[in-house]
């Protein structure tokens, strides 16, 4: 009973992980395709969200019969900056995985953004100097063959005119700054002693002081639209996009506690499989074989990276256990 049970637990946090990640991909598609034409200001509205949230929850933690235990956390300005390289980086990735989700559809965004893999390897190996197996390599090539020959399939070919060099440009950033976030994620939390509760709090403020400048330079004369010209669906969107923002978070951490990292990352994989096939049936597209292989290979190429990865976390931690 106890182990049906915690199969049942983990059917329902991993469901809710894939409901809650795909449901912000399409939400952020609809909002980035509509009309008002904003998509740094939706970018940085789902971190104001997200400082929303942090208060809240710090609010709701205060009662002593509360089941939440949120530390108090002071605003400390040199903390905030030592934080700096990465909520610019933070601010990269979430503008340009928008910015690229704007320029191609969803059921090609598991493709154009397939390339973090390769990235977190080769950053890795730079910048933490960790070495990886050659097994992990080989996969990160099929995944850059598919990535390959889906822009060739998705555009018509390298030669087309139509071939959109912006999207691809944008897939590929995107894509390094995922991998470099997630590193500089990992060196802030030692800089603020783990507390993952001010890292978000501290990464969003930074993050929405940066993106102030940059929407009045570039998106000043479209706000005024935005907000005088009240659209109900366009505001319900923004907060759903900012409550799956915030949301994200959370059940990502949720998995990983439920299952592992490594799970996690299958789940990614698959759900990111599962995001492709719902977006080519509610948009109704008619995709080519090779379209499809090109998606199968960048599947394979990151399930290969995951299994590579678990194999060389067992052998190590036996090698470990050994010495003990």
């Amino acid at each position: 009973m106890s182990r049906n049970y915690n199969y049942f637990r983990i059917f329902l946090v991993v469901s809710l992980y894939w409901s809650v990640s795909i449901s912000m991909v399409f939400t952020n598609k609809h909002l980035l395709s509509t009309s008002q034409d904003v998509p740094l200001f939706v970018t940085a509205f789902q971190c104001i969200c997200s400082i929303a949230a942090c208060l809240l929850l710090r609010l709701a933690s205060l009662p002593r019969r509360s089941f939440l235990r949120i530390p108090p956390v002071s605003l400390n300005t040199s903390e905030s900056l030592s934080i700096l390289p990465l909520s610019l980086t933070f601010v990269s990735m979430i503008t340009l995985n928008n910015l690229c989700l704007h320029f191609v559809g969803v059921a090609f965004y598991n493709v154009i953004r397939s390339l973090t893999t390769v990235f977190n390897l080769i950053l890795t190996y730079f910048i933490l100097g960790e070495k990886t197996s050659v097994p992990a390599v080989l996969a990160c090539f099929l995944i850059i063959f598919g990535f390959l020959l889906g822009i060739d399939v998705e555009n018509g070919g390298f030669a087309s005119p139509n071939f959109s060099v912006i999207s691809v440009v944008t897939g590929v950033a995107a894509s390094f700054f995922v991998a470099l976030n997630a590193i500089f994620t990992k060196q802030s939390l030692t800089k603020l002693n783990g507390n993952i509760f001010k890292l978000t709090l501290y990464n969003n403020i930074n993050a929405s002081c940066i993106f102030i400048p940059v929407i009045l330079y570039f998106e000043f004369s479209k706000l005024s639209t935005v907000f005088f010209s009240f659209n109900f669906y366009f505001w319900f969107a923004m907060i759903a996009a900012g409550l799956f923002s915030v949301s994200i978070g959370y059940v990502t951490g949720l998995q990983i506690r439920t299952t592992s990292a490594i799970t996690h990352n299958v789940s990614g994989t698959a759900k990111a499989c599962v995001q492709t096939v719902v977006a080519v049936l509610v948009y109704r597209l008619d995709k080519s074989a090779l379209w499809w292989l090109s998606n199968g290979l960048v599947c394979l190429g990151a399930a290969g990276y995951t299994e590579a990865r678990r194999r060389a976390m067992d052998s190590n931690n036996k090698r470990q256990s050994s010495l003990l």
